[in-house]
């Protein structure tokens, strides 16, 4: 009988992690399509659609948009993210849940909302189309995941560390700066990868902020899919996939390896 209930548990895995990847599993090979519009199974092996990609300029400079804007808004949200993190660990002040909602805000809060309420904002300003409109708009977005990340490694460190630094003549910051922020490292690439991820894929906001001046590669792809269907938003979904992956995997590497930084003092 436990056989059988693993089984089912192990099959039920199985058709969830399928569901999940079936969608991988048909843009990859599209990508390496010989045929001139989208259709699956490809008729035939081709790397034209990444030739494709990589030689025209709408594609490259869609590209390098999303990776600088999202690099500006990763350092910007971890910027902010990390002394809100420790804030909201470790002080002790009225409205403390109120202001934790409000910084966790955009994580659940419905992603056309907040676009929309954003290109308001900006528009009375004359932002829309302005690359700093895009960088302050994901970073808002991406705080979230940099206080969530910093506030676990926080949690996992312990206070007597800090305390024994201090009786040795450690400064605040000394004790901070040499016993903590070691510690929260893995915590803080954690959440600047989890930010970066979020910031390049941002859509809404894009298609609310960039105007005809500031289009990212979402944007473009979205674009692309309106006007002309061809194997180049399947080269470009398929590149997006592996940097997505490559991050994710970093992530969880950090992810480890903080908790190992977390149980080696206790052992």
């Amino acid at each position: 009988m436990p056989t059988l209930r693993r089984a089912i548990l192990y099959g039920l895995a199985g058709l969830v992690l399928a569901f999940l990847f079936l969608p991988v599993l048909v843009v990859v090979p599209l990508s390496f399509s010989s045929a001139r519009y989208l259709s699956f199974p490809p008729p035939g092996f081709s790397l034209q659609w990444y030739e494709n990609f990589f030689s025209r300029a709408a594609w490259t400079d869609a590209t390098w948009m999303s990776l600088w804007t999202a690099v500006a808004s990763t350092i910007l949200a971890v910027l902010l993210g990390v002394p809100a993190a420790i804030g909201l660990t470790r002080g002790r002040f009225p409205g403390k849940a109120l202001a934790q909602a409000l910084i966790l805000s955009p994580v659940v809060a419905p992603g056309i909302v907040v676009a929309i309420g954003l290109y308001y904002v900006y528009a009375r300003y004359g932002m829309v189309g302005r690359p700093v409109a895009l960088v302050v708009a994901q970073a808002a977005l991406a705080v979230p995941f940099v206080v969530i990340n910093v506030s676990a490694a926080l949690g996992g460190v312990d206070r007597r560390l800090e305390q024994a630094a201090l009786n040795l003549g450690a400064t605040p910051w000394g004790a901070f700066r040499q016993v903590t922020l070691p510690l929260i490292r893995p915590g803080i690439f954690a959440g600047a990868i989890f930010a970066f991820v979020t910031a390049f894929d941002e859509l809404l906001i894009a298609l609310f902020l960039a105007g005809t001046t500031a289009v990212t590669l979402p944007r473009r792809m979205w674009e692309q899919l309106n006007y002309s269907i061809d194997p180049t938003i399947a080269a470009a979904s398929s590149l997006l996939i592996a940097l997505t992956t490559v991050l994710l995997g970093g992530a969880e590497i950090l992810r480890r390896r903080a908790e190992r930084q977390r149980t080696t003092p206790a052992e």
